[in-house]
């Protein structure tokens, strides 16, 4: 599979050529985002630039970039095995060019195996790094803390909690509330990732028949895992994605008015910066 790019190469170049004086996140559709510190550590985690599988999955919005068109980058993280998470053709090339380090879990080693990326992209296997909970990486300024993540769609799925002196970023994988009580004690998560969507009639992978189907948390959970970390602020992410999955974000304000958390809401579309 290649990858064709809506949009050309502006927003790696825009990443490469940013110099932030804290910590720089992007939001890269779906559940991609991209990382940039003030000491030019580059952080991907859970970049896609695949269209689905259409008509089970379409895609929604545009591909942001190529895999090639990436010439700097640290380290990818996967959140879990899901093709949107660890998806070869969008993440090997990105190693092969830039010699970054891969982190996932178990399952989703599963996946680097089955496609092979050290045969068909020409990664290393000493890029390559199994995370799970209790872990902690550091690349560059970035601590890396990896937590746990409630997805009963997932066989392995973790969570990211990202220090930086400027402030904490935590990315949620596609995980539900249940798992993140800890996280939110343990850490004063300043930015926090979590994914939304609607509960759509999706085609089963076996009959093709439409089944209703939730891969991530509605209105009300993702307010109850925002609580469960402690958010300052919300980023919802995924709900852009999927044909018969997208909603309307910033309906979570109304969701979140009488919690005590998240404190501000974040709404972001795909190629958008901010920072901590």
């Amino acid at each position: 599979m290649t990858v064709d790019s809506d949009w050309g190469d502006w927003l790696p170049r825009a990443v490469e050529s940013a110099s932030p004086d804290t910590l720089a996140v992007w939001y890269l559709g779906c559940n991609g985002f991209v990382l940039k510190a003030s000491d030019g550590t580059t952080v991907y985690v859970d970049p896609y630039l695949g269209i689905g599988d259409p008509p089970r999955t379409v895609r929604m919005i545009p591909v942001p970039f190529e895999p090639e068109h990436v010439e700097e980058a640290d380290a990818i993280f996967g959140t879990h095995e899901h093709v949107d998470h660890v998806h070869g053709p969008s993440q090997a090339p990105i190693l092969a060019n830039t010699g970054a380090d891969y982190y996932t879990s178990d399952s989703g080693h599963d996946v680097i195996d089955e496609e092979d990326w050290t045969g068909e992209w020409g990664v290393s296997d000493d890029q390559l790094h199994e995370i799970e909970e209790g872990d902690t990486v550091e690349v560059g300024e970035l601590t890396v803390h990896v937590e746990p993540a409630n997805d009963p769609d997932a066989v392995h799925p973790v969570s990211l909690v990202f220090e930086h002196e400027a402030g904490t970023f935590f990315h949620g994988g596609d995980a539900r509330p249940g798992e993140f009580e800890r996280v939110g004690e343990a850490y004063d998560i300043d930015i926090g990732v979590l994914a939304f969507g609607a509960v759509g009639n999706i085609p089963d992978k076996e009959t093709g028949e439409d089944v209703r189907t939730r891969w991530y948390s509605d209105e009300n959970m993702v307010i109850e895992a925002a609580n469960e970390l402690q958010l300052d602020t919300l980023v919802p992410s995924h709900w852009d994605m999927w044909k018969g999955m997208t909603t309307e974000p910033t309906v979570l304000h109304n969701h979140a008015a009488s919690f005590e958390y998240p404190e501000n809401l974040q709404v972001v579309e795909i190629g958008d910066r901010f920072d901590l």
